[in-house]
């Protein structure tokens, strides 16, 4: 009798170990993460004074692992094989407490910032851009820089903006001017242009001149140009 409690014992214990060294974290297999988007849909965005103007915006779902994390608007931009960037678009409730129908939620479209995204993790991370103002900023990426006009927190100043993924402070940070205060998206500035070998990128705000400016490791060299010399930069 002894004995064979002896083996089974001994079985027991075997079985146990194996079950600890087949779970151990040198023989587990990390697990793949599938990263997709959905079908496009036209969705208004209301701008104007009142917010009574339409203006038609694509959107469509960002899915991990086939559940929806986000909408987005816009391509995604790659920044490395692993890494990349896109806009968030999401649903904002406009209900007021005075509301007739006081049940009904009223949903309304809107572009947010940008997400950063993590083929090999499937982690959907918010980006934060200094200055980046969702109905005026417009981001252009090249490599791993941003270009935008910003907006001060007041409302009442323009900056060119360069942000770069995994630095606080901005690359660069330069007053154009004062803001137009328009009810059209992305109007304060021009889509900002990038040039590469040297690394430039041009802003102008709308009714001012061109600037550019030179990036570089850890620095920046500006240079303000009229129309005609930023034509011939750019050939």
């Amino acid at each position: 009798m002894t004995r064979n409690f002896s083996s089974l014992f001994i079985f027991i214990s075997s079985i146990a170990i194996a079950t600890v060294l087949g779970s151990s974290p040198a023989s587990a297999v990390s697990k793949a993460h599938v990263i997709t988007f959905g079908k496009w849909t036209t969705v208004p965005l209301f701008v104007g004074p009142e917010e009574k103007q339409k203006v038609e915006i694509k959107i469509r779902p960002l899915m991990v692992d086939t559940r929806v994390k986000e909408f987005t608007t816009g391509d995604p931009h790659d920044v490395t094989d692993r890494l990349f960037v896109v806009r968030k678009a999401y649903r904002l409730n406009d209900w007021l407490p005075d509301d007739p129908d006081n049940k009904t939620h009223r949903w309304k479209w809107q572009r947010g910032g940008w997400l950063l995204v993590d083929r090999s993790s499937g982690r959907v991370a918010p980006l934060n851009l200094p200055l980046f103002d969702p109905f005026y900023s417009n981001a252009v990426w090249f490599r791993d820089f941003a270009g935008y006009c910003g907006i001060s927190d007041n409302g009442e100043r323009v900056f060119a903006m360069v942000a770069q993924l995994g630095r606080k402070k901005p690359v660069v940070k330069q007053e154009l001017g004062k803001a137009k205060g328009n009810d059209t998206p992305d109007s304060e500035c021009a889509t900002p242009e990038w040039q590469r070998e040297p690394t430039r990128v041009t802003f102008q705000q709308t009714g001012g001149q061109k600037v550019v400016f030179t990036i570089h490791a850890h620095a920046t060299e500006m240079a303000t140009k009229d129309d005609s010399d930023a034509d011939d930069d750019a050939k």
